[in-house]
């Protein structure tokens, strides 16, 4: 059993971006510590193999398809939610793509595609989480953002700038929502082995981790569940006087003040 601070029983969580990576292992960790957790993607086959997990683990979970670039299917999601478990605690706002190139071959339409799902998909998915919230007077929103804010990460344009914009929306939500007993916090990883940053040949990708390795004060790059762990410290009661924080599982790689 969870530490009684960690225990999210009769709570509910919403994790976007729930059908691989650090979405699913979040949205299976927030079922260990015993919430009901609706995982959303627009990947509906993925999404549904996490709530496999979960309830096969003895969790309570439900799949739900969702392209968070579109806000009325966001609010679906989130009237979803409710309706099969009375409530939602804990919006996990962690959907997201990546985009490689320069600033000099970055065109407009790579950029607002970026910004759409990184930027935008975190904007509806708050926004309409914190009408739930508001009503009960309490609720956390955990965002995905990037060690990318830390640095000028070459190549990554699009998605630095979109998951920076996502710090601030976070501080905003914070600001905002305080009086309403709402919590807004962002995750900060470094570099994370999931699918998504699996964007090379195996051979590429091996030289890049293992320069990432050399630079990391803990020797390794992260995993899904190192970032799982910070989305449930943000979630659960532990961090019941934390907003606006930017916390960054990232092996020691970024020390910024």
């Amino acid at each position: 059993m969870p530490h009684k601070a960690y225990d999210l029983t009769g709570r509910t969580a919403l994790v976007t971006g729930a059908a691989s990576g650090i979405g699913r292992a979040s949205a299976r960790l927030l079922a260990d510590a015993g919430a009901a957790v609706v995982c959303a993607d627009r990947d509906e086959p993925g999404a549904g193999q996490t709530a496999k997990l979960i309830t096969e683990a003895g969790g309570q979970a439900l799949a739900h398809p969702l392209d968070v670039t579109d806000r009325t299917q966001v609010a679906e999601a989130v009237d979803r939610t409710v309706s099969a478990f009375g409530r939602l605690d804990i919006l996990a706002a962690i959907a997201g793509i990546m985009h490689s190139s320069t600033v000099l071959e970055t065109d407009d339409a790579d950029l607002e595609r970026v910004l759409d799902t990184n930027f935008r998909g975190v904007l509806h998915s708050a926004r309409e989480a914190a009408r739930p919230m508001t009503a009960q007077g309490s609720g956390s929103i955990v965002t995905m953002a990037s060690g990318a804010i830390d640095t000028g990460a070459r190549g990554l344009l699009c998605y630095s700038v979109s998951k920076a914009a996502v710090v601030q929306l976070t501080r905003t939500l914070a600001t905002e929502l305080g009086p309403y007993g709402i919590r807004a916090n962002a995750v900060a990883p470094g570099f994370i082995r999931t699918p998504m940053t699996a964007r090379h040949n195996e051979q590429t990708q091996a030289r890049a981790e293992e320069a990432l390795i050399r630079a990391a004060p803990l020797g390794r790059v992260g995993s899904p569940e190192d970032v799982a762990g910070s989305v449930l410290f943000l979630a659960s009661d532990v961090s019941a006087f934390t907003t606006g924080q930017i916390l960054r599982p990232n092996g020691g790689v970024a020390m910024p003040w």
